[in-house]
Order: C-alpha cells, then sequence, then structure tokens
C-alpha cells in the first residue's frame, strides 16, 4: 500500500498559492480523511522568488514544469496558470505520463475537454475541474455525482463576479458602466485588460462546461450565444428597477427537445428572483432537473483560499481513488454531440430603449412596426428630452428573436430620425 500521494503543483499563482496553502496548513486532517499523508513535492512556475505568503520549502521550487510532469513519485499534477498554451500541452504531457491531474482552467476544459477527459479514461487516470467554474461554489462535482440520475433541462447562472460586481455598483450608486471599470480594476476584481470578463467569454467558457455536463454533451464554445455588458447604461438600470427587474449577465443553458441552447448576456431579472439578489463578486448557479426540481448553488465565485479549496477537494477525491485503486470510477459521459441552437430559438420578452423625434405619430409609428412583426406590448413609456427628443421605453411580450431584429431594423430606418438606445432580453 502507498505510504503517501505526491502533489506537483503547475502554476503558483493565486489559486496555486490558495491549494498549497490549504494542503500544508491542513495537512494532518486531509492525511485522517484520505488515509494517507497528501504531500506536496514540486512546485513549478517561471517565478520562484517573489513571496506567495506560503511557506515552502525551496527545494521543491522549480522553474522547470517538466519536472513536475516526469517525475515518477508524483501522482497528481495541479494545472493553474490559465490558458490554452502551454497548459493544454501541460496536462495531455501529463495525462499521458498516467498521471491524474486537477486544474482549475475553465477556457482549457470548455475548449479541449472532449478531448482531454477521454484521454485520461484511456490512460486510467482522472481529471478534474471543480475549480473551473463557480470557485469555491462545489457545483461540477454535485452535476457530474449527486444528479447525475436524474434530467436536468435547465441552468442559469451568474458565474463572473467582475460584471457583477460592475453592475451591483452601476445599480447602488447610479453609475455608468465607464465609471466603475476603473475600480473595479483598483480592487483586483478586473483585469487591466477586462475583455475576457465584460465581453462574456468568461461566462461563455464556465457555461459550456455546466451545459455539457448537464446534457451529456460535447460543446462547441463557439456556438454559444455571447454578448457582454459593456453597452449597458445607467438609464437601462434605472429603468429595470422602475419596471420590477435588475440587470444581470446571465449565464443559460436550455435542453429545447434533443437540442440545446446556449447563451450569455444581459438580461432583465424580476426583481423577486433567486439570481436577483446575487450582488458584488458572488455567484449563483440556478438549475433546473425533472426529478430533484429547482436547485441553487450560491458562494463566492473566486478568490485565493475559495478556489483553492475547490482544487484541494478534487486531489483528496483523486487520492481517495488512488488508495482504492478506483481512478475512473465517474467516467466522461459527455460524449453525445446534441445540435446547438442558435439565436434564432430564442424567444423571450424585451426591454427596447428608443430615442425619436417628439412629434405626434411616432410612437404609434413604432408600435405599428412592432405589431407587424409579430410583437406585441405589455408596457411602454415616453418621457421628453432636450432638443425636441423623446425616450420610448417598450417592454414586450413574448417574441421570436428574428422578428425583434427585423423591427428594430425598421425602427432605426424611420423618416423620423429615431435610434434605438438598448435593447436586453427579459428572462422570467
Amino acid at each position: 500500500m502507498k505510504q503517501s500521494v505526491n502533489v506537483g503543483l503547475i502554476g503558483f499563482g493565486i489559486v496555486g498559492s490558495g491549494a498549497i496553502s490549504i494542503l500544508t496548513d491542513r495537512a494532518d486532517s486531509i492525511a485522517r480523511k484520505v488515509g494517507v499523508p497528501v504531500k506536496v513535492k514540486r512546485i513549478a512556475d517561471l517565478d520562484i522568488t517573489t513571496d506567495r505568503g506560503v511557506a515552502v520549502d525551496k527545494s521543491v521550487l522549480t522553474t522547470d514544469a517538466n519536472e513536475v510532469l516526469t517525475d515518477p513519485d508524483i501522482d497528481i499534477v495541479i494545472e493553474t496558470i490559465g490558458g490554452v498554451k502551454p497548459a493544454g500541452d501541460f496536462i495531455r504531457k501529463a495525462l499521458e505520463n498516467g498521471k491524474n491531474v486537477v486544474t482549475a482552467n475553465k477556457e482549457l476544459i470548455a475548449k479541449h475537454g472532449a478531448e482531454l477527459l477521454p484521454l485520461a479514461e484511456k490512460n486510467g487516470v482522472d481529471l478534474m475541474f471543480e475549480a473551473a467554474v463557480g470557485g469555491g461554489i462545489p457545483v461540477i462535482r454535485p452535476m457530474k455525482v449527486c444528479l447525475s440520475g436524474d434530467k436536468i433541462v435547465d441552468i442559469a447562472g451568474i458565474v463572473n463576479g467582475t460584471t457583477n460586481y460592475i453592475l451591483t455598483r452601476m445599480a447602488g450608486e447610479g453609475l455608468g458602466y465607464a465609471e466603475v471599470l476603473p475600480d473595479a480594476q483598483a480592487k483586483g476584481y478586473a483585469e487591466a485588460n477586462p475583455t475576457a470578463d465584460v465581453e462574456g467569454f468568461d461566462s461563455a467558457y464556465k457555461i459550456s462546461i455546466l451545459g455539457s455536463l448537464a446534457f451529456n454533451s460535447t460543446v462547441d464554445v463557439t456556438k454559444v450565444i455571447r454578448e457582454g455588458i459593456t453597452e449597458i447604461t445607467s438609464e437601462d438600470i434605472s429603468y429595470a428597477k422602475k419596471l420590477g427587474y435588475v440587470v444581470k449577465l446571465v449565464a443559460m443553458a436550455t435542453l429545447k427537445g434533443e437540442d440545446m441552447l446556449l447563451r450569455v448576456h444581459p438580461a432583465f431579472l424580476p426583481a423577486k428572483h433567486p439570481l436577483a439578489s446575487v450582488d458584488d463578486v458572488f455567484n449563483a448557479i440556478y438549475v433546473k432537473a425533472l426529478g430533484v426540481g429547482e436547485v441553487m448553488f450560491y458562494g463566492p465565485g473566486a478568490g485565493s483560499l475559495a478556489a483553492g479549496a475547490a482544487v484541494v477537494g478534487d486531489v483528496m477525491d483523486i487520492a481517495h481513488n488512488i488508495m482504492n485503486d478506483c481512478n475512473t470510477r465517474v467516467p466522461y459521459t459527455c460524449a453525445d454531440s446534441r445540435k446547438m441552437l442558435g439565436a434564432d430559438a430564442i424567444v423571450c420578452k424585451n426591454y427596447i430603449r428608443i430615442i425619436a423625434e417628439d412629434n405626434p405619430g411616432v410612437l404609434s409609428s413604432i408600435t405599428g412596426i412592432t405589431a407587424a412583426n409579430n410583437i406585441s406590448i405589455e408596457a411602454v413609456t415616453q418621457c421628453p428630452l432636450d432638443g425636441g427628443k423623446a425616450e420610448i421605453v417598450l417592454l414586450t411580450h413574448e417574441a421570436k428573436e428574428n422578428d425583434v431584429i427585423k423591427a428594430l431594423a425598421e425602427i432605426g430606418a424611420q423618416s423620423f430620425d429615431s435610434k434605438v438606445a438598448s435593447r436586453i432580453r427579459v428572462a422570467e
């Protein structure tokens, strides 16, 4: 019987240092739960001089990842460098060398999970990624194990703390996006280049992973409908409040018959919706299944110790498998190829804000266009603006995406000098 389970880390950054801190500070407790000590044998990073605030023996530090990947004594490789290259190459090599892998890399799993997970199974090892979605929130394992006997039909989540912080500040203080972003960057919630977060790429990776697990299918992340928050204005958020909604960046995966619809975009959520009260950098994932009904997972979506705890949970799970000779006991099951629907499959209510000439007949012309495109109006508000303009806000009943797009194009082309300032879907 093995006397210890040995771990090697590649990427000694925020998540990696959090994982090492937990593995060292709670070593005795972890050993009792696993049955043998879980030892950190090697840590690889290009920068091994910066103090991460974690006490480690300098002899375990290296700048060469191959010392982790080729060491025959290392049982589990933790990858926390992120991105596709070189992380993907490191993980492939680890799996091919018969090493179990734990990763927090949502982009890699979203783009290449369908290749890497079967590779792990082929080599009789585990590839786990709890920290890839929701930081410290346990959601991957519940979907792979606890809910595996149920049929999941819907997922809706706030899965990006950066955008949720920005929208929370905008709603609470009446600020614009451009005013809040620098503060989010100063607090470390947003990167110097925030594109991955604010344009919805990060959320698209995460909903791809969740959708794949929920629907037992491969997911092409490039086909996830994606919109960010950069065009959301304080006016939109103010109107949302007046109409009984809040604005959130929502990631959704829906099973429609045998097909699936995955999307990320700003949405009006009813103020009483469970996700509406999720503020600041917190995440929440709302799951609907035929058996259990509705469940929600909530907690911190990022942070060194939160994500580090998820990584360590995976390490301990794999360590149990090693000690009981049962790696790959939870098999790769996402090999189906369900059709991914496009935006034309979306049917929902819509908030539409239009700036137009403040003249008689303009409103009736706009509502005439919507009616001609099979869009009925639930509520309308008109406010005068300076310069002979008016702001017209429409809340529609459910309408088909293509009908809405066609109507907005026609409104924008009218002779009464109209401009569609905003259009935000409503997620009931």
